[in-house]
């Protein structure tokens, strides 16, 4: 009996062992638990399009008063507001009665002038023959010369003053001095125009192409040549114009215009009230979406960046330090890079400093990783568009269909 009861007791105490030793077991295989899934990219430097977002405002490719060149009554507006008129296009009337008067009178002086001129000539001739001959004083044929040439003086300036008046005759007609758009018209019929001054009558605009103005602030171009100098940019605006800088304008209501824009014009001097460079590109406007006066987002790109890397968007994590990633060292484990970025482009973060090329950097799963700690990378996958099935979804049921096959 005494036997058995010490078998019961060292029975338990080896029961109560084991359960010690499994329970010091627990938290070593909590301690090895494999390493985070991790999705990566691995870097390649890149050549990517130098771009700015700016604010730009439309104006007109030409801009035309039309005025009224003579004085007298506005009869009245042949246009309608608002369309489209061709150069040399008849605008305004102005009543022409007065400017028929004077050039009626400019040609009835013409005519006396003329005649005067013919009898100054006939002397003047009659003089030349008798005077060799002894019929006719030197101080007769001097004086017979002298009104002849008074005489076609006098049809010259008659002459001019002809002109001038036709010339006035015919502003009386108010054209379009360019193909636009004719505005609003500044004057009503029945008015006096063109008195001591050249009335305004309404203004002509070519609207396509348009002008697109903007500026940018000279810490921002001193930045970007200082980058050009180490040859990390190449600028297609530099202070001077250069065909192959574009813009892109977004409208209003957040979509992108069609037809891209050239950089045709760089001032050469900064602006002292605003402390920047004025930069202007010319947009084609074929169907006068756009408008002269309106405000829009512009994407002005002005050159390239070299030797850069692409990171999308989900890989970038900022702190008070400032922007970084991790990546996936050789040893399989999790290091921070600090960077510097420059711009977004199409949901990717360019960086100019910071990584290296083959560096493999965290895209997907970043939440999950802790510095110093191992992780287990996989090429990231870019997540499919909306209302497209992911790639990898598709692959089970297209090895299904060739099993069935």
């Amino acid at each position: 009996m005494k036997s058995t009861t010490t078998r019961t007791l060292a029975l338990c105490l080896g029961m109560l062992a084991l359960a010690a030793c499994g329970g010091k077991e627990q938290p070593q295989e909590q301690q090895q638990m494999p390493p985070p899934q991790v999705g990566v990219i691995t870097l390649k430097a890149q050549t990517v399009p130098l771009t700015k977002d700016l604010v730009g405002r439309l104006s007109p490719f030409r801009r035309a008063d039309v005025r009224a060149r003579v004085p007298g009554v506005l009869l009245k507006r042949t246009y309608e507001e608002g369309t489209d008129v061709e150069k040399g296009q008849l605008l305004f009337q102005i009543d022409p009665a007065p400017l028929k008067a004077t050039l009626g009178a400019a040609q009835a002086s013409l005519a006396q002038a003329q005649a005067s001129y013919t009898n100054a000539k006939v002397n003047a001739d009659r003089a030349r023959e008798l005077a060799p001959k002894g019929y006719v004083s030197k101080a007769d044929l001097d004086s017979a010369l002298a009104t002849e040439r008074s005489a076609k003086a006098a049809v010259q300036q008659a002459r001019a003053s002809v002109q001038s008046a036709q010339i006035n005759l015919g502003y009386a007609d108010v054209r379009s001095p360019i193909d636009g758009r004719a505005g609003q018209q500044q004057v009503t019929e029945g008015a006096l125009v063109g008195q001591g001054e050249a009335t305004l009558l309404t203004t002509v605009e070519q609207i396509d192409p348009l002008y697109v103005n903007f500026n940018m602030s000279v810490s921002e171009l001193e930045q970007l040549r200082q980058a050009q100098g180490q040859g990390n940019v190449s600028l297609a605006v530099a202070g001077k114009s250069d065909q192959n800088a574009s813009v892109r304008v977004t409208l209003p209501d957040g979509s992108t215009y069609a037809q891209p824009g050239t950089v045709d014009f760089s001032a050469t001097s900064v602006d002292p009230a605003t402390g920047a460079v004025s930069l202007r590109a010319r947009i084609p406007n074929p169907e006068h979406t756009l408008l002269p006066g309106m405000y829009v987002t512009i994407e002005a790109s002005l050159g390239q960046r070299h030797n850069v890397f692409v990171v999308p968007q989900a890989a970038v994590l900022r702190d008070t330090v400032g922007a970084y990633v991790y990546v996936v060292g050789p040893d399989g484990k999790v290091a921070r890079r600090d960077i510097s970025t420059a711009s977004m482009q199409g949901g990717n973060w360019v960086v100019t400093s910071g990584l290296k090329a083959g560096e493999k950097v965290i895209v997907s799963g970043v939440q999950n990783v802790k510095e110093g700690a191992p992780a287990n990378p996989s090429p990231w996958q870019p997540p499919a568009p909306a209302g497209q099935a992911p790639v990898a979804a598709k692959a089970p049921a297209a090895a299904a269909t060739a099993r069935g096959k």
